[in-house]
């Protein structure tokens, strides 16, 4: 009888241990799934401006409450203003985006542009790289330069594996939680140490009349330090970005040298170019 019972007692337990790691590991995938969904609703709503909670609710198969919990944090992260039966795209003209947030939006677009830009880089190069979640995904496909210098603001950069292959100088600073990234006097003063062969930017909007916009003043700053201390400025830019506002001006058309994005800009928009000799690429 004793021996039936230690016998039951170990296997309670073991089973119990399976049932306990097998909830654990839905509650991870569940978790998964909730971020994916997120990214992919981010997606749609940048592509049409606005989503409806009943159309959500029936595209990823939940029910129409755990779409309104999803609209709600998206509203928290600033990403989009919740509406009777659904969310808008937030389009303030300083909104200012989580990095996390930012990084999941078009991401296979930022992918393309950052492939056109790493065809313009030479081994050897001194790099100024932005916070960017664009130049994110450049710095990810540097694997095949070689003896490169990379200065950033950015802490995400730094955690990237490929950078151990290289000559990697963190501007320091303060660290700003929203983007991740490094600003401020000791950030700045940095910056304006070293000369770099090239600039790798990006921005929040681009205007004809008003040139190049961010949305945040104090890294706007530190970015036109990056573009004075560089030889060449290479701009990285969606589609999403043109005719567009944002809160501070970055810098005038006259000092770009190259426009990188993924799509054909407007006929109106190459004649910009053209007469400030900037070279755009597309395709």
């Amino acid at each position: 009888m004793c021996c039936f019972i230690f016998v039951l007692y170990y296997l309670c337990r073991f089973y119990g241990r399976i049932i306990c790691e097998t909830k654990i590991i839905a509650f991870g995938v569940k978790a998964l799934l909730a971020v994916e969904r997120r990214n992919q609703i981010v997606e749609m709503v940048h592509l049409n401006n606005k989503v409806l909670v009943a159309e959500l609710s029936k595209q990823f198969k939940v029910t129409e409450e755990t779409i309104r919990r999803d609209l709600e944090k998206l509203e928290r992260e600033g990403v989009v203003t919740r509406t009777y039966g659904g969310a808008m795209l937030n389009r303030h003209i300083n909104e200012d985006v989580p990095f996390t947030t930012r990084h999941a939006t078009n991401i296979d677009i930022k992918r393309d542009i950052a492939l056109k830009a790493i065809k313009l880089i030479n081994d050897g190069e001194t790099l100024m790289v932005d916070p960017s979640t664009t130049a994110m995904e450049f710095i990810k496909m540097l694997g095949n330069k070689k003896e490169l210098t990379i200065i950033t603001s950015s802490v995400n950069i730094l955690l990237e594996p490929v950078i151990s292959h290289y000559n990697v100088i963190s501007t320091g600073g303060s660290l700003r939680p929203q983007s991740l990234s490094l600003i401020g006097p000791t950030a700045q003063e940095t910056v304006q140490k070293y000369n770099a062969d090239t600039a790798i930017i990006s921005c929040k909007a681009l205007a004809i009349g008003s040139g190049i916009m961010d949305s945040n003043e104090i890294e706007c700053e530190l970015k036109k330090l990056m573009i004075k201390q560089a030889e060449r400025i290479i701009l990285l830019a969606d589609h999403t970005k043109f005719d567009r506002k944002a809160f501070v001006k970055l810098a005038d058309w006259n000092v770009i040298d190259y426009l990188i994005t993924n799509t054909k800009p407007s006929e109106v928009w190459l004649n910009l170019f053209a007469e400030h000799h900037i070279e755009v690429i597309y395709e």
